[in-house]
């Protein structure tokens, strides 16, 4: 690492600039399929800075931002998704700032990534030519929905690494959950609820199957061996009947090393088990998505840096799986070696309490462009 180098990038990180565009960033609101103010906004901003940036179309008005530096091809791309999940309140998504913690959805999922990644990039670009690395910048849309916008990058690029600036805490982690989503759904027979005896009720035969599924020692919550959350529940409505129908929606997020096929395997043998001891039990099952999670097990290349910039920036370096699901999968698969390392927590993101303080964004910058000087 050349250290001249580093403390003229840190030197050209401009604290000020980068809350203004982190608040600016959350007052675009930009959830999932409705991305192109906020990438006009980011475009903005590199073509003021005299900073090329080209778009890449994923549908009619939805598009990646794709920036390089340097010369040949980036060994390394800062990626960042602009888009968020759905407002909980239209009135009250926007940014508030108090005591160096701004909150506003997407605040820490991810625009306080994005924010330091595009900091970065500015106070890299303030090198001269001849020693800018040779690194990419991608913001890409849809990553809360299917991932579209990270899948058509990957059609025809597949740098060695990417950094994704999800939210860890700054905590770097070279390993990443899987994820799967599973719907289920029981159906009974539906009569006047004063006569349940004559009905069946598709609830409860869907909460027995769920206490059933809970024992088996994969699902075990103490152990953690996964991660699962019933995200949803529903039942059909007609007025005072015993309902016939019954939805439920299930997140499962997978340590390395367990795999998808693991746990489809374990629920159809719950399934199984159902059927003889649920009486008149009428089940499906449909895996509607499933990710494998990766651990890497090359990270010598970026470990001696990350050991000596924590420390100046009196940070602890704490090494944790990222548990959620993210793009980083994604990239895994197509063959790039994908870091995930942002500011902000998953414990406030997708709430009404979303957060994350311009402390840890701006070291996340600070951090950014140091691996870019590293990937040179």
């Amino acid at each position: 690492m050349n250290q001249e180098r580093l403390e003229k990038v840190w030197e050209a990180v401009d604290g000020g600039r980068l809350q203004q565009s982190l608040i600016d960033m959350i007052d675009i609101y930009s959830p999932s399929g409705k991305e192109e103010d906020i990438q006009l906004y980011i475009e903005g901003i590199l073509q003021q800075a005299g900073l090329p940036v080209a778009r890449q179309e994923v549908e009619a008005e939805r598009y990646n931002l794709v920036a390089t530096l340097g010369t040949g091809d980036p060994w390394l791309y800062l990626v960042g998704h602009v888009d968020t999940v759905p407002a909980w309140d239209l009135d009250a998504y926007s940014a508030s700032e108090e005591w160096g913690v701004v909150r506003g959805l997407g605040s820490a999922d991810m625009k306080g990534g994005c924010a330091a990644m595009l900091e970065a990039w500015l106070a890299l670009a303030s090198l001269p030519a001849e020693q800018q690395p040779s690194v990419g910048l991608l913001f890409v849309v849809g990553e809360e929905e299917n991932g579209d916008g990270s899948a058509r990058f990957l059609e025809g690029c597949q740098p060695p690494w990417v950094v994704i600036g999800e939210p860890t805490s700054l905590c770097p982690c070279f390993s990443h959950f899987g994820y799967m989503e599973v719907s289920l759904i029981t159906r009974g027979r539906r009569i006047h609820s004063s006569l349940p005896e004559l009905g069946h009720n598709a609830v409860e035969s869907m909460l027995r199957f769920l206490l059933l599924l809970g024992q088996d020692p994969l699902f075990d919550q103490q152990t953690r061996q996964i991660v699962y959350s019933i995200r949803e529940m529903s039942s059909s409505r007609a007025g005072f009947v015993v309902p016939d129908q019954c939805d439920t929606f299930i997140d499962l997020h997978l340590p390395p090393g367990v795999l998808p096929q693991q746990v489809r395997q374990v629920m159809e043998a719950c399934a199984a088990k159902a059927y003889r001891t649920i009486p008149e039990l009428n089940l499906e099952i449909s895996y509607d998505f499933s990710s494998q999670g990766y651990e890497l097990d090359n990270r010598e290349r970026f470990m001696p840096l990350l050991e000596e910039i924590y420390p100046r920036l009196n940070l602890p370096l704490r090494f944790n799986p990222f548990r959620s699901h993210s793009d980083g999968n994604l990239f895994f698969n197509a063959g790039c070696r994908p870091l995930i390392l942002g500011p902000g927590s998953l414990e406030t993101a997708h709430t009404a309490d979303e957060q994350t303080s311009m402390s840890e964004v701006e070291a996340a910058a600070r951090i950014y462009a140091a691996l870019c000087l590293q990937a040179d």
